[in-house]
């Protein structure tokens, strides 16, 4: 297979201070911030569905290592491509390939990025993360972040997926002042389906905010 047409992207990058230390506590994964010991944002909007993934992962050991190891790689290529890294296509695995192939429309649509990787928390919602990219999409300022699925997902199976990205643009707002009115979930399926879902994060705050609630709740934090 040959990838043709390879985007040059524009980067604008904001420099936002601070760094993030990992930090895994009973099977959590945490971070430690300039203003405190935060939780990651994928821990707090996951934990609902963290049980039934915990007992996927021990009955598919194989396949739970697989699809981890997919993500990580997909991640990694996509990663390069908008770094205007040069990748080695041709000794790419056939399944990677596959699916960067089918979301470079969408990646294409990407320019002016002015964060990847970066690090984030808020001190008023109390998480921390990564988030994959920020840059326009489409023309719009947009919090992206890519998935590789196995099939097809349903909108009501991915709530977590919106107020991660709701998360990160509050977390963003709070560390550089520049409001961000979309998010944008990219998508390539196993299956051959590509799927993107928009929204706009003001309208999702609500349930964030429920979610870090009940989690704070259920933990006993205060």
């Amino acid at each position: 297979m040959h990838i043709e047409n390879l985007k040059k992207f524009i980067h604008n990058h904001i420099d936002i201070q601070g760094s993030l230390t990992e930090v895994s506590k009973d099977g959590k994964r945490f971070y430690e911030t300039p203003e405190g010991m935060f939780p990651s944002v994928t821990t707090v909007v996951g934990f609902e569905k963290q049980q039934f993934f915990s007992e996927w992962r021990q009955k598919n050991p194989e396949e739970s290592k697989r699809v981890t190891t997919r993500g990580t790689k997909f991640h990694s290529l996509i990663e390069k491509y908008l770094n205007n890294e040069d990748i080695d296509y041709e000794n790419l695995h056939s399944g990677n390939k596959a699916l960067f192939s089918l979301l470079k429309p969408e990646l294409d649509k990407i320019d002016n990025i002015i964060a990847i990787e970066s690090p984030l928390w808020s001190k008023t919602l109390k998480l921390a993360g990564r988030t994959d990219c920020i840059a326009e999409y489409d023309g719009k300022l947009t919090i992206i972040d890519f998935k590789a699925s196995t099939k097809e997902k349903r909108v009501r199976d991915i709530d977590n997926y919106f107020a991660q990205a709701t998360a990160y643009a509050l977390m963003f707002q709070e560390r550089t002042g520049i409001i961000v009115e979309n998010f944008a979930i990219l998508i390539a399926c196993e299956d051959g389906l590509k799927q993107v879902f928009q929204g706009n994060p003001l309208h999702y705050v609500k349930s964030l905010h429920k979610l870090i609630t009940k989690y704070r709740k259920i933990n006993g934090i205060s």
